[in-house]
């Protein structure tokens, strides 16, 4: 049946993939580390004898991460008092991987630097270059794929490893031809192989292989699952490809019409749900309970069933992210119940933020620029604005501008006209009108880079 959704005509969407993409035979198958490496040796063993030791403090003096990427990383791993990062950071390093090979394989595999580098990281290592791998092939293929080192039998390590070799090399090349056999082996790979056949990218493809989730080990329920995904017209290069695709793998027929008849009993029709599903996969996997918290968070919020409905056909992603209380929020920040309606019905998506959040923003907008509340409710989007890389930045100029008098008032310009527009035209609204003076262009793009305080 995989060789019918792969080659037939059942699937447009299947043959325009195949087409744009590849031309495939169905039958073919450093020093900065060596000083920071001692400094953070010293710095692991002195920190267990005493209290202050953190997995994210190691990752910062070691690999030299930001503290907000090792925090991240921490989260997912601990050291054990017996284990020792450090010795795996020597194995790589003694088997030529750089820096950048490290951070890229800890960021990806943090799980790593909690193995036995003697006893259970060296012997697959060598295992690899006992078969003929390069220090640039291995260094480079681990870096992309660090998991496969979770591989227990060698067997099964050479597999994948091979795979990935595979893949990797057919995306250098012109015609992106990959030589491994697609009617032999495990499921897992001729799945993983149909996917590639398909366009879907490394970024996407390494991923799945390593998982350890079922999204791709079946045989009849992966090429089901494929064909709906294909027939639905998701483009396989995308994330949402994949999340459509394991989440009609994940549940069963039974589930899936229980998911569309609660909607159904909301006023939605089946056509609206699929609709909804194209838009953002993981939305089937909420609970009828929290599907109606939502839609009665909507009530509070003073939206009608229509409009209920329409905010869950456009914005399917807030369903089950509503906060219980987000409606007291608004009213505790000054806002009027018939302002939060009006909030809600221009940004749906605002039922899923945090009270943190709402009042950061929204107290940084009234405080900090003077825009009154009214700002917000004519332009609540800027809730959903980055702080860091557009509000604070943008709004630095536009307080730059006001204190030298360039604005002509003291009061700012709209909110919507500082941070509604691309950055292109606020360039040309707030910077590049000031062409002439070379200094001021360069203070105002200092600012907006965020090279000095405003």
């Amino acid at each position: 049946m995989l060789s019918l959704i792969l080659h037939g005509r059942k699937s447009l969407e299947l043959q325009r993939w195949c087409n744009l993409r590849f031309a495939v035979n169905p039958l073919q198958y450093s020093s900065a580390f060596s000083s920071a490496s001692a400094a953070a040796d010293a710095s692991l063993q002195d920190g267990r004898k005493g209290q202050n030791f953190t997995v994210s403090s190691y990752l910062v003096t070691s690999l030299g991460f930001t503290t907000k990427l090792a925090e991240s990383i921490s989260k997912k791993v601990s050291f054990e008092d017996n284990g020792n990062p450090q010795s795996v950071l020597s194995l790589l390093r003694s088997y030529g991987f750089r820096d950048s090979h490290i951070s890229s394989i800890i960021t990806n595999y943090p799980g790593l630097l909690t193995l036995d580098a003697e006893s259970s990281l060296e012997p697959k290592l060598k295992f690899l270059k006992s078969r003929g791998a390069s220090t640039s092939e291995l260094t480079e293929i681990l870096s992309k794929v660090p998991k496969i080192l979770r591989i227990k039998k060698d067997k099964t390590l050479s597999r994948y490893y091979d795979f990935v070799k595979e893949i990797i090399q057919s995306d250098k090349s012109s015609n992106f031809q990959v030589s491994l056999p697609l009617p032999h082996g495990p499921n897992k790979i001729r799945n993983i192989f149909a996917l590639r056949q398909l366009g879907m990218p490394q970024d996407l493809l390494f991923p799945l292989l390593v998982s350890q989730s079922g999204t791709v080990h079946g045989k009849v329920r992966f090429e089901e699952s494929l064909k709906k995904v294909l027939e639905m017209g998701f483009d396989p290069t995308t994330s949402k490809f994949v999340q459509a695709l394991r989440m009609l793998y994940q549940m069963s027929e039974k589930t899936i019409r229980e998911k569309v008849n609660v909607y159904k009993r909301l006023g939605l029709s089946g056509e609206d749900v699929w609709e909804m599903f194209k838009k953002w996969p993981t939305f089937m996997t909420n609970s009828e309970k929290k599907i109606t918290q939502t839609f009665e968070t909507f009530s509070k919020c003073g939206l009608v069933e229509e409009e209920i409905l329409s905010a869950f056909k456009k914005f399917p992603q807030c369903i089950g992210a509503s906060e219980h209380n987000c409606v007291d929020t608004f009213l505790a920040l000054g806002f009027s119940k018939d302002e939060v309606a009006v909030i809600f019905k221009r940004l749906p998506l605002c039922v899923s933020y945090s009270a943190e959040l709402v009042k950061r923003k929204t107290e940084f907008v009234v405080k900090e620029m003077n825009w009154p509340l009214q700002a917000v409710v004519s332009f609540p989007a800027v809730l959903g604005l980055s702080m860091e890389k557009r509000v604070v930045p943008r709004c630095n100029v536009i307080k730059a501008l006001m204190k030298k008098g360039f604005l002509g008032s003291d009061e700012p310009p709209p909110v919507g006209s500082a941070l509604a527009c691309t950055d292109e035209l606020f360039l040309r609204r707030y910077v590049r009108k000031h062409d002439d003076d070379e200094e001021l262009v360069a203070e105002l793009m200092g600012i907006l880079r965020g090279s000095r305080a405003s």
